[in-house]
């Protein structure tokens, strides 16, 4: 993934004053830029049995993430693209051994080492899913192994980023998550949203907030039985949970995790595909029996033989055979990838794709270029020689000015509203969000498909708004943000009117 202009711009600062600077310098200097053009990186919290791994599968395009419990799932996890297939046990000395995926393609369930020596699993893979995505699987919680769920405790809960269980390797690569998503089957716990809080308090600092964290209610098909549409009751849940989790996460997105992982990992085969068509010839009386429980799906006697069958429950459950029946007599010719591409949308999946394609590389611009000029604040104050401090200074200032480095202040201003630290009226923090979130000027004034003079009015009515709140009746601290906001709305206008002039 190229860097967005915010972290381009700092890229390019970075390259600027790297070679002026002295050695110890230079070299911080020189890895803030190589992080800067790094994939986004999300990592993947949840309750133990939440789906994680399946929807860590799905993510990655590939069954290679052991959906049943064993040693590796309780490990720290690392999925990102290379050139070829490779898993590295990193241990604790910062010694690797490494390790072929066994016969199904997948991290053998023996890593061959100690737990107690593992700090984590670097798994490197060709799926083009991770040439733009870096998947941090973390250890389930509330095992009922006692040693499961307290190591997954001390991961999350811990206050410094470092404890007794967890090397600064496997803290760097749960610290340097700009994308954090929650997973969650049924109902949103105390404690979940506990652990959320934990998870995002040692995450990068401006994603530790709602802006980047997302839930995923997974295993919404179980909602509804013998493999009827859950959809219609997921929804009003789904806006329940929402509302529960208001403060943690920015959104909640229902799937049904096995479909995804199905048809993205490509596990459905054309076997599968002639089994789905034969069980669509069936009577409808006959397919309603069958359909009406697991059991009867396996044992009674149908034509299709039972190994087939339980094989289309592990990779499509009830709910995605029903689905796909359903499809299949409504049209009896449907080709294989038209099915497939049915069940995808079926899962929910795509939704995600979408957030993560495109709202949360968006913002992620803004909390790496964010980061970065951080980290060279920090090189700055602590560099040896007055002339690396004071280039060093001189330039993030120079980037700083910049009118599009405003958004790293409306992120800020963004994360203070959305945890709930400076209180705004729902209607003023909507429209915060939307300005902090989005570059579509349509989106964020709520005027999708209207003319740019009509935005542009709308913009600098918003702005002649927060300025007037920032004045009068505002808190000290309401003010502050609320003039972030002004500037945000006025420079939003400018922009529009900018691009009205290109076209």
């Amino acid at each position: 993934m190229a860097p967005g202009p915010l972290s381009s711009r700092v890229a390019d600062l970075c390259a600027e004053v790297g070679n002026r600077l002295g050695g110890g310098a230079q070299a911080q200097v020189v890895d803030v830029r190589r992080r800067l053009g790094e994939p986004l990186r999300v990592a993947i919290a949840g309750r133990l049995k939440s789906g994680k791994s399946t929807l860590v599968n799905a993510l990655i395009g590939r069954r290679v993430a052991p959906t049943e419990v064993g040693e590796c799932t309780r490990i720290v996890t690392q999925f990102r693209y290379g050139t070829s297939d490779r898993v590295d046990v990193v241990k604790r000395n910062g010694a690797r051994v490494s390790l072929p995926l066994d016969e199904a393609g997948m991290i053998p369930q023996r890593l061959g080492v100690a737990r107690h020596d593992v700090a984590y699993v670097d798994v490197t893979l060709t799926s083009d899913h991770l040439r733009d995505l870096t998947v941090v699987d973390t250890p389930g919680l509330s095992s009922a192994n006692t040693s499961v769920s307290d190591q997954a405790r001390r991961f999350l809960f811990s206050e410094a980023p470092i404890d007794d269980d967890l090397d600064s390797d496997s803290a760097g690569a749960l610290s340097g998550a700009e994308a954090i998503i929650y997973v969650f089957t049924q109902s949103v716990r105390e404690d979940d949203v506990q652990a959320l809080e934990a998870f995002r308090s040692i995450s990068a600092r401006l994603s530790s907030n709602p802006i980047n964290s997302l839930g995923l209610f997974n295993k919404v098909d179980k909602l509804a039985g013998g493999g009827q549409d859950p959809w219609p009751i997921v929804a009003p849940l789904a806006s329940d949970q929402s509302k529960v989790l208001r403060r943690v996460v920015s959104d909640v997105v229902p799937v049904v995790g096995l479909l995804a992982e199905t048809t993205e990992a490509g596990r459905l085969t054309a076997a599968d595909c002639e089994a789905l068509r034969q069980l669509a010839a069936l009577p409808q009386g006959e397919r309603t029996v069958l359909l009406a429980s697991v059991d009867l799906f396996t044992t009674r006697e149908c034509g299709i033989t039972r190994e087939a069958r339980e094989r289309l429950l592990r990779l499509l459950d009830l709910y995605g055979i029903s689905f796909a029946i359903a499809q299949l007599v409504n049209k009896p010719t449907l080709a294989t990838g038209e099915l497939v591409r049915m069940l995808f949308q079926a899962s929910g999946f795509p939704r995600l794709r979408q957030t993560l394609d495109h709202a949360f590389r968006w913002r992620t611009d803004a909390i790496k270029a964010g980061w970065a000029l951080s980290s060279l604040e920090k090189i700055a104050s602590h560099a040896e020689r007055p002339h690396d401090r004071e280039l060093l200074r001189d330039a993030i200032e120079r980037v700083l000015q910049q009118p599009e480095s405003h958004r790293l202040r409306l992120l800020e201003v963004a994360q203070l509203v959305t945890t709930g630290a400076v209180d705004l009226p729902d209607q003023m923090e909507g429209e915060l969000t939307r300005l902090a979130l989005s570059n579509d000027p349509g989106w964020i004034l709520n005027l999708q498909g209207s003319d740019r003079d009509q935005m542009v009015r709308a913009a600098l009515d918003a702005a002649t708004r927060w300025r007037a709140y920032a004045v009068a009746g505002a808190s000290p601290s309401q003010s502050r943000v609320a003039l972030v906001a002004h500037r945000g709305f006025y420079l939003l206008s400018q922009r529009i009117r900018g691009q009205a002039r290109v076209n």
